[in-house]
């Protein structure tokens, strides 16, 4: 365990992307580290510009002698990405495997032998060394496939509903809502009486939705969303939402839809609009067009970005704790995922396996699996 193979990814100052396979050292755990046999990691849409930025994967080719994949990255893109050019950077946001080696702490020690996922940013390999507190420790019949995907849709879920409590909301609206991590926060939801509004652009997404128990789901590609969407909103008084989409007017419809319901009932002048805070949270960018706004919601709103590891960090450790306690009890209910596929680290780098993972189609979703 002196080596490990591993994904890392550079784009050149010239213009080209290239994401070698490679040999990289095992560090020695430090007191509280540990060494941890990766097996499963999920490919997720957050690892997908840190893995590819700008390039042009439709020019993608791999040489599998050299166990790299190149392509190319339009010159005028480059200043967006200036400060990671000619860098080689590890990919691989989250994993699971057991832990084969510890650090001399006590914390470290107890994990031996155990079924961990860890939240890295360098899962795409082999072997990963991490801190104790990025580990979740999983029960002893857990698989690592099963722990593949306990850090970032399931804390991001949970986070989602900590963060209505937290800002005094009693209801969510959530796009790109019959995603992997949306079926998680519908699960949440239903289980705990918390109303979520959700919005699909697909019939079989709204009947995916259905199926398990969603009350309230509108299609974005109906002629009667606008009025559906109000009426959902009217009839959970929602006015907290997380936007996964990102470009177009979605957000600026959900926030014209909330000061809709907020002032059906104003008399006279109604200059500045419903008092009820109107919050947008855009944690995801499907649609990487410019975000527009048409202002039709009174001055008492807000639009900001939400990200994981930040809203964390806001936390008590004990209450992370909790969390991380959460998921692993619960990783083959609330938070269970089912995969496509199961791909190489080689096979991760064949063009015609990343346009399946890269295209992000609902109810598909593939892991690596390391050592394969």
């Amino acid at each position: 365990m002196t080596t490990s193979k591993q994904l890392l990814t550079k784009i050149t100052s010239q213009g080209q992307l290239e994401i070698n396979l490679v040999d990289s050292e095992v560090p020695e755990p430090k007191a509280h580290q540990v060494v941890v046999k990766i097996e499963a990691t999920p490919i997720n849409p957050s690892d997908m510009w840190p893995m590819f930025g700008p390039a042009n994967l439709n020019e993608a080719t791999f040489d599998a002698g050299k166990g790299q994949l190149i392509a190319p990255v339009h010159p005028g893109l480059l200043p967006r990405i200036k400060s990671r050019l000619d860098m080689s950077l590890p990919i691989g946001n989250e994993g699971a495997g057991v832990v084969v080696a510890a650090g001399e702490s006590e914390a470290a020690q107890s994990m031996l032998g155990k079924t961990v996922a860890v939240l890295s940013g360098a899962c795409f390999a082999q072997y990963c060394c991490v801190p104790v507190q990025a580990c979740i420790v999983h029960k002893e019949e857990t698989t690592p496939q099963q722990a593949a995907s306990s850090f970032v849709n399931p804390l991001t879920a949970l986070g989602m509903v900590e963060t209505m409590r937290m800002e005094g909301h009693s209801a969510l609206v959530h796009t790109a809502a019959a995603s992997n991590l949306g079926i998680m926060l519908n699960k949440i939801c239903i289980a705990e009486g918390v109303p979520l509004v959700n919005i699909v652009r697909k019939q079989s997404q709204a009947d995916l939705l259905t199926d398990i128990g969603a009350k309230y789901v509108c299609n974005s590609s109906s002629d009667s969303f606008k009025k559906d969407l109000y009426k959902a909103i009217e009839a959970t008084g929602a006015t907290l939402a997380f936007d996964a989409i990102g470009g177009g007017e979605l957000v600026s419809d959900i926030l014209t839809a909330m000061e809709a319901v907020g002032s059906k009932d104003a008399e006279g002048f109604n200059t500045y609009g419903s008092d009820a805070n109107k919050q947008v949270y855009i944690y995801g960018g499907l649609d990487f067009s410019p975000t527009i706004l048409n202002r039709a919601y009174g001055m008492t709103w807000g639009i900001g970005g939400w990200l994981l590891m930040r809203f964390l960090g806001k936390l008590a450790p004990e209450k992370v704790g909790a969390l991380h306690h959460r998921v692993a009890n619960e990783i083959n209910t609330t938070f269970k995922s089912d995969f496509t596929d199961v791909l190489s680290l080689e096979e991760a780098l064949q063009p015609e396996r990343i346009a399946q993972y890269n295209a992000k189609k609902t109810g598909e979703k593939y892991l690596i699996n390391p050592q394969k």
